[in-house]
C-alpha cells in the first residue's frame, strides 16, 4: 500500500501527462455553452482512471466521484474548461486550431491539474475517510454561467466545503495567493436606450435629441458612486458603449448607453442599480423623452470564507515556501466560482505562473497569453494537501 505521505513527491512524475493534456485541451477550444468535445475527452480521462462519472451536468459539466474507504467529509474541487473568441497570436506547436478560439484564461490549465489530482487521489482511495468530488464546469466565461446551472442540479449535496484554483499572470511562478472575504466583485451589466425623436441638425427645436441627452445620462451616472455610494464601500460605473446617428447634419430617433457596475456589497449593488433607473428616469422625463432600460444581474461578489481561508493559508505554507504564500488583493474583476461560495464554505486561491520569458507577462484575455506549466503541479499539490487535510488521519 503507497503511504500517503508520499503523495506530493510522487507529483512530479505526472508532469509529462498533465502537460499533453494541458498542451490538447489548448489547442482544441471550445467557446462557453458549446465545449462538447471538451467535455468527451475530460470524461474519457477521468473514466480511465476508474472514477465513477456523472455527465451532462448544467450543460457540458461533469462530476465525478472518488469514495474513500472510511466515512468522512465530502469536499469538491473545481476547474472551468471553456475557451474565449480571441484569435491566437503565439506561435508554438500547441496553439489553437480553431480560428478565432483561443485558452486566453488558463481554463485548459486548470483542467488538466485537475485531472491530474484525480488521477493521483484515485491510487491512494483506500487511505481516504470521506468523499472527493471532481467538478468539471463549463461555461465561466459568459453569463450567466456554467456554475448555477450545475447547482441548480445538486452537485453540492452533501459537500461540506469547495475549493477552487486560477492561474495568475500577474503571480511568480512559485508563489501561491491566498485572501480572506470579498476578493472578486459581482458584475452586472445594463443597456440603456434614450428614445428621442430625430430631425434635421439644422432645426434642433422640433427634435428630442438623444444624443444631448444621452449626454447628460452620462455625466450623471459617473456621480452615483462619487455622490451616492458610502466612501468606504467599493463600486465601479464604466460605461463601454455610446451609439448614435449615422450622419453628421441628421439628429438621430435613439442613443444606446452600454455599460457594467462592479461591487461587493449586496446593498451597495442594490443602491446603484436603483439610482440607474432613477437617474434615466428623470433625465429622460425632464427632456420629453421615452426610455429602455435592460438590466442583467450577472456573478454575484466572490467571498472567501474566513475559517476555510485562514486553514488552507497554514496548509500552503506547508508545501510551499513561507514567503511564497502571499496576501491576494482584491480585484473588481469577477468569477462565478462565487455561486459555489455562496452555497457552501470554501476558498477561491490564485498560483503563480509567470516566469523570467516574457511570454507568460501577457495578461489573462491577451491573444498572447501563456503559462510556465509547471504552476500545474503547483495547483496539484495546493488540492492534494487540502484533501489530505480533511480526509486523512
Amino acid at each position: 500500500m503507497r503511504e500517503f505521505s508520499s503523495i506530493i513527491e510522487r507529483i512530479d512524475e505526472q508532469f509529462s501527462d498533465v502537460q499533453n493534456w494541458r498542451r490538447y485541451l489548448h489547442k482544441h477550444p471550445e467557446l462557453s455553452f458549446e465545449e462538447k468535445h471538451t467535455a468527451t475527452f475530460i470524461e474519457e480521462k477521468l473514466k480511465s482512471f476508474g472514477l465513477s462519472v456523472k455527465t451532462q451536468v448544467g450543460g457540458h459539466g461533469m462530476v465525478a466521484e472518488l469514495e474513500g474507504k472510511g466515512l468522512g467529509k465530502t469536499i469538491a474541487l473545481r476547474a472551468d474548461f471553456d475557451a474565449l473568441p480571441i484569435h491566437e497570436e503565439n506561435d508554438t506547436p500547441y496553439a489553437s486550431a480553431n480560428p478565432g478560439v483561443m485558452h486566453a484564461c488558463g481554463h485548459d490549465g486548470h483542467t488538466a491539474a485537475l485531472l491530474g489530482t484525480a488521477q493521483l487521489l484515485s491510487k491512494y482511495k483506500d487511505q481516504l475517510k470521506g468523499k472527493v468530488l471532481f467538478v468539471f464546469q463549463p461555461a465561466e466565461e459568459k453569463p450567466p454561467g456554467g456554475a448555477k446551472f450545475m447547482i441548480e442540479e445538486g452537485i453540492l449535496d452533501g459537500v461540506d466545503a469547495v475549493f477552487g484554483a486560477h492561474l495568475a499572470s500577474d503571480i511568480p511562478l512559485g508563489q501561491i495567493g491566498v485572501g480572506s472575504g470579498y476578493q472578486m466583485a459581482a458584475v452586472d451589466k445594463f443597456k440603456i436606450t434614450v428614445k428621442g425623436n430625430g430631425g434635421h441638425g439644422a432645426r434642433p427645436n422640433e427634435a428630442i435629441d438623444p444624443i444631448v441627452i444621452g449626454s447628460e445620462v452620462v455625466q450623471s451616472l459617473q456621480k452615483i458612486v462619487s455622490r451616492r455610494v458610502d466612501p468606504l464601500q467599493s463600486a465601479v460605473v464604466t460605461l463601454g458603449v455610446f451609439q448614435a446617428g449615422a450622419a453628421f447634419n441628421v439628429i438621430p430617433d435613439e442613443a444606446i448607453i452600454e455599460g457594467t457596475v462592479r461591487t461587493f456589497d449586496e446593498d451597495v449593488r442594490d443602491l446603484v442599480e436603483k439610482e440607474i433607473h432613477s437617474i434615466v428616469q428623470g433625465i429622460t422625463s425632464a427632456n420629453h423623452a421615452a426610455h429602455e432600460i435592460d438590466y442583467l444581474r450577472g456573478y454575484p461578489s466572490l467571498f472567501n470564507h474566513h475559517e476555510e481561508t485562514a486553514i488552507v493559508k497554514g496548509l500552503f505554507k506547508e508545501v510551499f515556501n513561507e514567503e511564497d504564500v502571499v496576501e491576494l488583493v482584491p480585484t473588481m474583476g469577477a468569477e462565478d466560482f462565487a455561486y459555489f461560495l455562496k452555497e457552501r464554505p470554501g476558498t477561491y486561491f490564485r498560483v503563480g505562473s509567470r516566469n523570467e520569458s516574457e511570454s507568460t507577462h501577457y495578461p489573462h484575455h491577451h491573444p498572447k497569453f501563456d503559462i510556465d506549466e509547471r504552476a500545474l503541479l503547483n495547483i496539484e499539490k495546493a488540492f492534494i494537501k487540502i484533501v489530505a487535510h480533511y480526509l486523512v488521519d
